[in-house]
């Protein structure tokens, strides 16, 4: 594999092409640092997939060279892939904001990692010096989760800002964001900046956080039964907004779903979520109090089958059922690709007699995280870099945020629109394009750290859309003969065992069998025979490809 000469290597293991799994690596000849270790939720067309991480062998080859992992905020997409990278490099240190800081311990425990993780809590003031090579430093953001950051990377060839997630809020739930230090990093002169495209193809500016509020205190008002709010657990300014709304009027709060539960109390034991103890109760008291007294919270805005809202609106949950007169409250926006399962989860909720609302003109339930074509224009305007890398987004993303940075003056040769795995090289404040290293997808199925091989989804996909004929061969090999003919079962496949197009099957494998068994054939002859006779058969009856399984057995008596 090659080794870099250059004195400072970018690159991103995971966040470009995609959204999820922000892993970003800077690397001198001595020394390699990580911002962010996310992992990305898969898509409908990786079935049995939990997570995806990035393919860390890079970072195995270079084990030595890893000083510290730097985390900009607390959100899956750039926390959750931390087990994952500990088990299978050693990180000497995790410097992490607050909030993130907490989240990440709750997260190695719930992982039962057992080796000592060290973790530093940082702040807009923390100043890290990373042996000659490094010197990283802070500025805060705004964004949907408190204790947000972008980072400044100081090296002996220049300067990096990495914005991490951001929106330009100005009236934030919060703190807000220190423009005037990252305008003074951009007048102190800035070599190459990577910022935050997730927005990049919605014009002005991304509405406020505080805007929502109005829009949530306007149907608690009117609504006459219990309130379901579904939200994403991480969104912990939001879910700061509803609960006071909800105290405002009087309501009772429950809970609902594990990450939420989390989330909740983690954010309440360090202050960024403040809810009267008075005013929490269990799942199993919200039929002590008058609908119009209840607020549920709870995990599922995406449809996701097993989160607490679904659960809910299947009858699945123990103890909260849907009734008619429940507003329920969708404070998200679709993920691409969840549209469908949204859409049936919110005809089941109204099929029960509730009513559902959900972010629109009417009502503003929802406000990104993430920056619109003007603040990114604000942020390039004040960051005023030689050199410029949109990160974290999907390729039109990323190319659109190119197209910004040059609009602004931005030469297009200093704008680099890379791909996982591409590397720039940062020497005497001038960037170019490098080498590329490993930067495949990585599935995560339970707990496994080997991951799944591309072979084993798409085995898993034809299974789902071409289901799965196995073929029961007896031989005797010693006398080199079939005992019997073969018997054919298939699943996903046909009506059953009967049809004509399976009958016929096990007759061209039979016939395919005694042919190619009148000379010594070894058992994986018989398979791929089997395979070729089978798949050539079914394809030209059905025009489609199950996934052909031989079985052979051996009688020897």
């Amino acid at each position: 594999m090659a080794r870099f000469d250059s004195p400072v290597n970018i690159f991103a293991l995971g966040g470009l092409g995609e959204v999820g799994k922000n892993t970003y690596c800077f690397e001198t000849d001595r020394s390699l640092i990580l911002v962010d270790a996310g992992v990305r939720f898969p898509e409908a067309n990786l079935p049995g997939v939990d997570y995806v991480i990035p393919d860390y062998s890079y970072l195995k080859n270079n084990r030595a060279k890893i000083k510290a992992l730097f985390i900009t905020h607390g959100h899956e997409d750039h926390i959750g892939g931390i087990p994952f990278l500990i088990r299978s490099v050693y990180i000497p240190v995790i410097y992490a904001p607050r909030l993130a800081a907490a989240l990440i311990r709750h997260k190695l425990e719930d992982a039962r990692i057992k080796d000592e993780v060290k973790i530093v809590e940082i702040d807009s003031n923390s100043v890290i010096n990373i042996g000659d090579d490094f010197k990283v430093s802070f500025y805060r953001v705004t964004h949907s989760i408190p204790d947000s950051y972008g980072v400044c990377i100081d090296t002996n060839e220049g300067r990096i800002i990495e914005s991490g997630d951001f929106k330009i809020d100005l009236t934030p739930v919060g703190p807000n964001f220190e423009l005037s230090k990252l305008a003074t990093m951009g007048t102190q002169g800035v070599d190459l900046l990577m910022a935050d495209s997730t927005n990049a193809e919605i014009e002005g500016y991304t509405p406020s956080e505080t805007n929502v509020r109005s829009g949530v205190e306007e149907i608690f008002d009117k609504a006459p039964g219990r309130v379901i709010v579904s939200t994403f657990s991480s969104n912990i300014n939001r879910i700061q907004q509803v609960v006071e709304v909800a105290v405002e009027h009087k309501r009772k709060i429950c809970i609902l779903g594990r990450s939420m539960e989390t989330v909740v109390g983690i954010s309440r034991q360090y202050g960024y979520i403040k809810i009267p103890d008075a005013s929490i109760i269990s799942d199993d008291m919200v039929r002590n109090y008058k609908a119009s007294e209840i607020c549920i919270l709870c995990t599922g805005s995406q449809g996701e089958a097993m989160a607490a809202l679904s659960r809910i609106a299947n009858g699945d949950h123990k103890t909260i059922h849907i009734i008619p007169g429940d507003t329920i409250i969708f404070s998200s926006n679709p993920i691409p690709g969840n549209g469908a399962l949204i859409d049936r989860l919110v005809n089941n909720l109204v099929k029960q007699g509730a009513d559902v609302k959900q972010n629109s003109l009417a009502f503003s339930l929802h406000s990104s995280g993430h920056p619109s074509r003007q603040e990114l224009r604000l942020m390039l305007r004040l960051a005023n870099p030689h050199y410029f890398m949109p990160i974290h987004g999907e390729y039109r993303m990323l190319k659109l945020h190119a197209e910004i940075g040059e609009s602004l003056g931005i030469p297009h040769d200093h704008t680099f629109v890379c791909d996982n795995g591409d590397t720039l090289v940062l020497k005497n404040h001038v960037v170019t394009r490098g080498g590329k290293i490993p930067a495949d997808d990585v599935y995560i199925d339970g707990n496994d750290l080997d991951g799944l091989s591309s072979a084993v989804i798409h085995d898993r996909e034809i299974l789902k859309n071409d289901g799965m004929v196995a073929v029961l061969v007896t031989i005797n090999s010693k006398t080199n003969t079939l005992v019997v003919p073969p018997i054919v079962y298939a699943r996903g496949f046909a009506a059953g065992e009967d049809t004509h197009v399976i009958r016929h099957a096990q007759m061209h494998a039979e016939e395919a069998i005694r042919e190619i068994m009148q000379e010594k054939v070894t058992f994986g002859e018989i398979k791929t025979t089997i395979k070729n006779a089978v798949s050539k058969y079914i394809y030209r009856k059905t025009e489609r490809n199950p996934m052909i399984v031989p079985v052979i057995m051996n009688s020897v008596d």
